[in-house]
């Protein structure tokens, strides 16, 4: 046969086989990483209905975040704050500016805002805000440095293992209860001192099995 193959040929089923693993390796990759919440999720930034500015609201003016989210320390979900909150401000503050117009038709008409939500988690997973504040984990453990954002956009993926991990290692998120509504917090050196006392002190032990969060 080797009047009709050259002697190269004896080669291409090997080629072949490496570009197959090769794919098939690349594809695993791929499926893992562009189709997990570490990219289709985090970074998701969507356009409001008015363009409400986390930036000069609780960065600049220094708001609370528990003004606008105040069912957040004793609640499961923090509430997206309604019409009337905004215009408590908003009937003297900017009171004609153009962009509030959908605040203003909210209030009069009685509609809700009909807000776009960024973070979402899906209905089988129970996530209650309340005892994670209590625990010592801060608003921008999950929401990143919300006082910087012109658009609030997720920033981490709250995926189940991203969870998980900190679930198994808490003590690099526990703060004292002044820090909580930092956002721009960082974890000191001696994070992993101040987190093991946090620990002990307010005798945590977050669960891993399927039952503390899938009810």
């Amino acid at each position: 046969m080797a009047q009709v193959f050259p002697k190269w040929a004896n080669r291409v089923p090997l080629i072949l086989g490496v570009g197959a693993v090769g794919f098939a390796l690349f594809a695993t990759f791929g499926i893992w990483y562009w189709f997990s919440p570490s990219f289709t999720d985090a970074g998701y930034r969507p356009e409001q209905p008015v363009p409400f500015s986390h930036k000069l609201h609780a960065g600049d003016l220094q708001v609370s975040c528990l003004y606008c989210h105040g069912n957040v320390e004793r609640a499961a979900v923090a509430s997206v704050p309604p019409t009337q909150l905004c215009m408590n401000c908003h009937t003297l503050v900017a009171r004609d500016k153009a962009s509030l117009e959908p605040i203003r038709s909210s209030a009069s008409s009685g509609q809700p805002m009909m807000w776009v939500r960024v973070h979402q988690l899906p209905d089988y997973a129970y996530f209650p805000h309340a005892p994670h504040l209590r625990a010592g984990v801060g608003c921008s453990s999950c929401h990143g440095n919300v006082k910087a954002m012109e658009r609030i956009q997720q920033v981490q993926p709250l995926s189940m293992s991203w969870c998980l991990d900190c679930h198994r290692n808490p003590k690099h998120y526990l703060r004292a209860p002044e820090e909580l509504l930092d956002t721009s917090w960082e974890a000191p050196k001696d994070q992993d001192v101040r987190g093991a006392k946090f620990l002990a002190e307010r005798h945590l032990s977050p669960p891993i099995d399927c039952t503390g969060c899938h009810r």
